[in-house]
């Protein structure tokens, strides 16, 4: 069955029933379902009880990503729908009847990024050049969704090339794509580059969704999009089957409306995978609930560390970073200022590390797979040949960049890796931890959303999630208040494999301050 491309001008709904279609036998349809801020956790309960089937509930989602992400506000955050979908939550559906539930996740949809191999839809990275690129097996997260009960709804947009391709790049379009607005305000930017699961996720189309990050890519859109989103150490969620930039930061994880409904999903993606480089040591420390220590006196007794050096771009973000200060206080967290030496030392380096990678991984993944495009030099060439169509506001300067650059062998590219993962990690974020005696570093997760500009690029005020992005330990953001409708995020930032501790934090402050607000869907701020 083919797949359902939802790109710039195609959106084909007939693959999917008609809305509410009766049952056979002449049963009458069940009364349409309320997705709109349904949690994850409030549907997986509603599921197990029988008062809603995982039918009722895909077919509501496609209903609203045909009303919301297609017509009305046209978020632009789907790019393809998986045609198994209905078929799938069937499927679960008889095996719960019979007695069988596979796991957290039974019936549930799930929206993943469009980086991420399965089987039957395309694997693009947002590029015209990978459109037609169709993975014969699913990646090793998507096996663990499926084993775990979830239905695949279908793929969200992404800043093409997860935001490396371009210095002048504008987060949130992909040739294949186009530009996926900010549910919050339509003219503003979804932040990258897992910019089509934060804005579908905001947006109710669905409860919870998969991103990918590199330095940002879940914690800049989760926060833009008033979300919770959770970077994982690399190595807890496998990489295998995702379409790579760097093997030292590359990570995928789950993004959502609440911290319970992202330790829902993280129960899933979470997997020792040992053809990961990272994941053999992942062995051991991944807990069989993440959620099980979701407390709302988390923060009681916790001691945590104020990335000052992260602050200072915006006034607003200073101001609501010092409210989210004053609600952990009061809800039994100390709180002291820590400077991190040689804060940021580590960009110049990172940028090497990653140049080197890029051309290393995707090189392996393109031959591996498949692809139409067998190599970063093709994909250079293919991207000059079809120019108009593929580059029509930016170009390809960090494909170029990363064309040139030699092996993984390559003294100079070994000297950066260490040097990167030195300053921010055992110098820098785990370094402030012990000198401090913290359970976490916090920071804001990054600016307002800036609006959309194609002409310009990005307008990327700051942000204080690099350094845990860097290091490859966890950083989770969560909604603490909004600019003027815009909703801010704070990180919080821990050990190596610690994700069940900063959830933990995360849940309770959510639950003290209760930050997070629905998207308006405004055309425009009002002046």
């Amino acid at each position: 069955m083919r797949a359902c491309v939802l790109g710039v001008t195609i959106f084909a709904l007939a693959c999917t029933a008609a809305p509410n279609q009766a049952a056979s036998g002449g049963e009458q349809p069940a009364p349409p379902v309320d997705v709109v801020e349904l949690g994850a956790a409030d549907a997986r309960e509603r599921l197990a009880s029988g008062t809603l089937t995982s039918r009722a509930l895909t077919q509501a989602y496609l209903d609203r990503i045909a009303a919301v992400d297609k017509a009305g506000p046209v978020i632009n955050s789907v790019i393809e729908l998986d045609p198994d979908a209905l078929r799938d939550a069937d499927a679960l559906d008889a095996e719960r009847k019979a007695g069988k539930v596979r796991g957290p996740l039974h019936g549930l949809p799930v929206l993943i990024k469009d980086n991420i191999d399965a089987e039957g839809m395309a694997n693009s990275a947002g590029s015209l050049a990978l459109a037609n690129h169709r993975p014969k097996e699913d990646a090793f997260i998507v096996t663990r969704l499926r084993d775990a009960g979830a239905v695949i709804l279908g793929k969200t947009n992404l800043s093409e090339w997860a935001n490396f391709r371009s210095t002048r790049s504008t987060s949130g379009w992909s040739s294949r794509g186009g530009q996926t607005k900010n549910p919050y305000v339509l003219d503003r930017n979804p932040c990258g580059s897992s910019a089509g699961t934060g804005a579908a996720i905001a947006a109710s189309l669905a409860a919870i969704g998969v991103g990918t990050e590199t330095d940002g890519s879940i914690i800049c859109p989760a926060s833009v999009s008033g979300l919770v989103g959770l970077k994982p150490t690399v190595g807890v969620v496998s990489r295998s089957g995702i379409i790579p930039i760097s093997i030292s930061q590359d990570t995928a994880g789950p993004m959502g409306r609440t911290v319970s409904d992202v330790a829902l999903l993280m129960n899933a993606l979470a997997g020792v995978d040992a053809a990961d480089p990272a994941g053999p040591a992942a062995a051991g420390k991944i807990p069989a609930d993440y959620g099980a220590a979701l407390s709302a006196d988390a923060l009681r007794g916790k001691r945590l560390g104020l990335v000052r050096q992260a602050m200072g771009y915006h006034p607003d973000v200073d101001t609501a970073m010092e409210r989210a200060v004053a609600a952990m206080k009061a809800a039994g967290a100390e709180v002291v200022d820590v400077t991190v030496p040689g804060y940021n030392r580590w960009n110049d380096a990172e940028m090497q590390v990653l140049l080197y990678e890029f051309k290393d991984g995707l090189n392996a993944y393109l031959r591996r797979s498949g692809a139409p495009q067998a190599s970063l030099e093709a994909l250079i060439q293919w991207n000059l040949a079809n120019k108009e169509k593929a580059m029509p506001f930016f170009g390809q300067e960090l494909f170029e960049q990363a064309q040139a650059k030699g092996p993984l062998t390559d003294p100079v590219y070994v000297k950066a890796r260490d040097a990167a993962r030195r300053m921010a990690g055992s110098a820098g974020l785990v370094s402030a931890l012990d000198t401090g005696r913290l359970d976490a570093l916090i920071a804001p997760s990054t600016g307002p959303a800036w609006p959309t500009d194609h002409v310009l690029g990005d307008h990327f005020s700051g942000a204080g999630y690099g350094m845990a992005a860097v290091a490859g330990t966890p950083s989770l953001t969560v909604p603490m208040g909004d600019v003027r409708g815009l909703p801010l995020g704070i990180t919080f930032m821990g050990r190596a494999y610690a994700e069940a501790d900063v959830l933990a934090m995360g849940f309770a402050f959510e639950q003290a301050t209760r930050a997070r607000k629905p998207p308006s869907f405004a055309p425009t701020l009002a002046p």
